[in-house]
């Protein structure tokens, strides 16, 4: 017998995450999950009709008002694939961080969205690693195809029609675990039905290639223009082309007896570990609740278009085609795709618009034909005559689609067909489908992207989703009162070589040279780069978010090509700037700002980024100084508050934006793509036990101070009364992931501030602001260190947590496989003769003696739960196979319902799940 080793995560804890949240446990005596070739006569598999994907427990948390009236008065089911637990966020009702805050989210998650009617959730077992704006990092710490292979695993698995995700685009101060969510979703999509995409799933697993119908994002860009029953009509899109759905959060529950508003909003009370147990209920009049906005990005089906008209109004007007008929339509089931080639057409140019038919396989359709409508000025010349399509059958007719020769470029243009069918009675069935068209002009001039919307605009072309492409305004950063170069890429879109000009129209308090520059025998189709130098020469105008408009600076680039000229709206972000001379002496590290420490210009951190405005300068406030000498940088903080938040222990030193904190941020070069890069120090001026903490969050190497950042000195003083603190650094040079740029070093400095003892911030300030700023290592300021040669330091290699909870040390995940047959943590099911499987559980005098039946090696995860507490656990691993039997140690005897829990992960692949009544 090998040696059994307890679960990291203890019993007390374990009881107080599943309080409440595990779903039913299977009453019958033998469910297992098992093998989907033997789900026929072993399980009713999932069938869901609708499955959100997303990053963390709570990223579904403001969708919960559709979700919920789709179940109540639909009957449709819904399930949420979670990628992460979100064990790297932060806790609010407990010191618990890792696997066991894993356990706590996962089981708000449940008792949430349990609100809306939803009982499965799917967690992937990825790493949920800190907050960072970079899809590309997330990618590189998750894996692109172990992360995709799970999703689209759980797609076969419950075969939903309609999935939906989050934003994929870089937005400012999006999550990049979010943006990957939904590049995952989006790509399983499309390869979920294609039996040649993880292809072992299907001949090794069992499972049947499954395509869902629709896809949508939650949220629309745009204006709502008011909340209330109106509210799905009256959006106003940025892109009219779109199809873009509300849904009314003011509907009554007659389940909850409230507005489905409120439910949401207690649902998301459950989500305490995040601070979200503070939020008020929402407003008692139905005219002030707003609607919740889809954006449809595809659909493979017939829908009822969402122009915000009265037709697509109604509540589940988004399902029509997919998960409901539309009335009057073409039979569910009935397939239709409207696809563009090529996506980009100039004034006057043409593009093929295809429309492929597909019938029911369980019904032919006849008197089929196809009809395609266009702007005005527009043209569309084909044969869209189909006629009798039989059962299951595909047809596509093509239209040679011809845009106004005025069309407005930089614009989407809406090309869609209708179909018509022979109904019953002479009837006509109608089914509509459509696309976007780019309309772009002879030449267009784009300033280059920042790294991330480079790797977006690359995800967008590989996973050929055009449609997602100009959503993120291109911004690039310049120092204030300083200067930089600006790329300028040329496209030539048309079909003749072309030579022109491009011209910088800046804003005043800048200027660029040259300020035109001229191109010649650009070939149709290539690209070619002109570069200029910008300068900001006004180095009073207003920084960071509180100059230009939200922080940016606009201007035109103006193109010039065969006679037309086009124009792009980039802008420039001016980030402040501060110069460093070598200090006459190194400040003491007390605490304190003397005379004569910091010569530089003091630094305003006063700006808000994020939260709350602060309500005057002795509510929040804060001064920085910067010093140098030798190798070591100095930083202090005079932070000015009327209220302490919340002292935390020493033991609780993390997670700093809980309550009052500093957090000083430097990227040696200047040139982070994302924090993992940079060094990010945070400090809490006061614990419980009176002294300053500190550690490294979310950056190269983060954890407590003294093992990540064993050279650097803090110090900190408490005002006594209370109006205030000051955080002292020294960071030598050496401590830093990288060699120090003296011309450009990134630095920022942020503030947190907290006027609660719940462990809820309120405000952020800092020098450089925009909100997500903290993950934005290019939005930071410039520091300037005259003279001096930094030390030669080693780029250091991002060490990022991954202390993440296995589904198989989750109850909760493990009884939901045994109700429904889903194997755990999006993997596969272990084969049935090299698994394990549970065979009794019997009462002891003290314990619970479970016999185990052990077909092949592997590593048994044992619960013995009642009513959502785990009672006992182990782990144990089993190198032979037969009959063994381990012990469940209990203090008393466990109540009558209880039940062991078994998740069995093989050696030879997979997971079986069983579970078996204590007797």
């Amino acid at each position: 017998m090998s040696t059994r080793r307890r679960l990291t995560v203890s019993g007390a804890a374990l009881a107080v995450a599943l309080s409440g949240a595990m779903p039913a446990l299977a009453t019958a005596q033998t469910t297992d999950s098992v093998r989907p070739a033997d789900r026929a006569t072993a399980r009713t598999s999932p069938d869901l009709d609708v499955l959100f994907i997303g990053a963390h427990p709570d990223d579904e948390a403001f969708g919960l008002s559709t979700y919920g009236q789709w179940n109540e008065y639909n009957d449709i089911q819904i399930g949420v694939i979670t990628i992460t637990r979100g064990e790297g966020g932060g806790n609010a009702v407990g010191p618990e961080e890792g696997p066991a805050l894993g356990l706590i989210r996962e089981a708000e998650e449940r008792r949430a969205v349990g609100r809306a009617g939803i009982t499965d959730i799917y967690n992937l077992d990825q790493v949920d690693f800190y907050y960072t704006v970079s899809a590309p990092l997330t990618e590189q710490v998750w894996g692109h195809d172990d992360t995709l292979d799970r999703v689209v695993r759980v797609i076969r698995e419950t075969q939903p029609e309609v999935i939906t995700t989050m934003d994929t685009a870089p937005s400012p101060g999006n999550h990049g675990h979010h943006q990957y969510a939904g590049r995952m979703a989006f790509e399983a999509y499309r390869l979920a039905g294609d039996p040649s995409a993880f292809p072992e799933q299907v001949t090794d697993e069992g499972l049947e290639p499954w395509a869902p119908s629709k896809l949508f994002r939650s949220g629309a860009r745009g204006q709502a223009t008011g909340p209330g029953r109106d509210c799905p009509t009256s959006f106003e899109p940025t892109r009219p082309a779109q199809n873009i759905y509300g849904v009314w959060s003011g509907r009554r529950s007659q389940r909850w007896d409230d507005t489905w508003a409120q439910v949401e909003r207690e649902a998301q009370r459950e989500y305490a570990s995040q601070g979200w147990a503070v939020f008020p209920d929402v407003s008692d009049d139905p005219s002030q609740l707003p609607c919740d906005f889809w954006t449809q990005i595809e659909s493979r089906v017939p829908f009822i278009r969402g122009d915000l008209t009265e037709a697509a109004a109604g509540p589940v007007a988004m399902l029509r085609g997919a998960v409901l008929p539309i009335p009057g339509g073409l039979p569910l089931g009935t397939g239709l795709v409207v696809k563009p080639e090529p996506f980009d057409v100039t004034p006057g140019g043409s593009t093929t618009v295809s429309a492929s038919l597909t019938a029911p396989s369980h019904r032919a359709l006849s008197g089929v034909t196809v009809d395609v409508t266009v702007p005005d000025g527009w043209t569309a010349e084909g044969d869209g005559a189909i006629g009798f399509l039989g059962a299951g059958e595909t047809d596509t007719v093509e239209f040679t689609v011809t845009a106004a020769p005025d069309a407005a470029t930089n614009d989407r243009a809406l090309v869609s067909a209708v179909v018509r069918a022979r109904g019953p009675n002479s009837s006509t069935l109608v089914g509509h489908g459509d696309t976007e068209v780019s309309v772009v002009p002879v030449v267009r001039g784009d300033q280059e992207p920042l790294p991330q919307v480079a790797d977006f605009e690359a995800w967008v072309d590989a996973s050929d989703y055009p449609q997602m492409e100009g959503f993120v305004k291109p911004v690039l950063t310049l120092p204030s009162g300083g200067s930089r170069t600006v790329d300028v890429t040329l496209t030539n879109f048309s079909d003749a070589t072309q030579s022109g000009e491009v011209t910088m129209e800046l804003p005043d308090g800048f200027s660029a040279d040259p300020a035109t520059a001229p191109y010649s025998d650009l070939a149709a189709g290539d690209q070619t780069v002109v570069s200029f130098a910008v300068t900001n020469t006004d180095a009073s105008l207003p920084t960071s978010n509180e100059g230009g408009d939200g922080g940016d600076y606009d201007y035109t680039i103006v193109t010039t090509a065969d006679g037309t000229s086009s124009e792009t709206h980039p802008a420039l972000e001016l980030v402040p700037t501060t110069s460093v001379e070598e200090a006459a002496s190194a400040p003491t590290v007390d605490g304190l700002v003397s005379a004569g420490e910091y010569a530089g210009e003091p630094l305003d951190l006063s700006r808000l980024w994020e939260g709350e405005e602060c309500e005057s300068a002795e509510d929040c406030s804060a001064v920085g100084h910067l010093a140098r000498s030798g190798d070591d940088i100095y930083v202090a903080v005079e932070v000015t508050d009327d209220t302490l938040g919340t002292v935390l222990d020493a033991s609780d030193c993390k997670r700093h934006w809980r309550t009052d904190s500093v957090e000083i941020a430097l990227d040696p070069a200047g040139d982070s793509e994302n924090t993992s890069t940079t060094f990010k120090l945070f400090a809490l001026p006061t614990t419980t036990e009176g002294d300053v903490c500190y550690g490294r969050d979310a950056d190269n190497n983060q954890g407590p101070g003294a093992e990540t950042a064993p050279t650097v000195e803090v110090a900190s003083t408490v005002t006594d009364p209370y109006a205030g603190y000051v955080i002292e650094t020294k960071i030598p040079a050496a401590e830093l992931p990288g060699t120090v740029d003296p011309d450009h070093m990134g630095f920022n400095a942020f503030v947190y501030d907290s006027d609660t003892q719940d462990k809820t911030g309120q405000t952020r300030i800092g020098w450089s602001t925009w909100g997500g700023v903290q993950g934005d290592p290019y939005r930071w300021g410039i520091v300037e260190f005259p003279g001096w040669t930094p030390p030669d330091v080693p780029d250091s290699e991002p060490v990022i947590p991954s202390d993440v909870l296995a589904s198989a040390d989750s109850p909760q995940t493990i009884a939901q496989a045994v109700r429904n047959g889903v194997p755990i943590g999006g993997g596969p099911a272990a084969d049935p003769a090299s698994s394990a499987r549970l065979r009794s559980a019997v009462l002891g005098p003290d314990s619970v003696e479970v016999t185990i039946r052990v077909r092949g090696p592997g590593e048994a995860h044992v619960f013995l739960v009642r009513r959502g507490k785990a009672l006992a656990s182990l782990v144990e691993r089993f190198d032979e196979t037969g009959l063994v039997t381990v012990e469940l140690p209990v203090d008393q005897a466990p109540p009558d319902g209880s039940r062991v829990l078994l998740a069995y992960v093989a050696d030879s692949g997979g997971t079986t799940s069983t579970v078996r009544a204590v007797q």
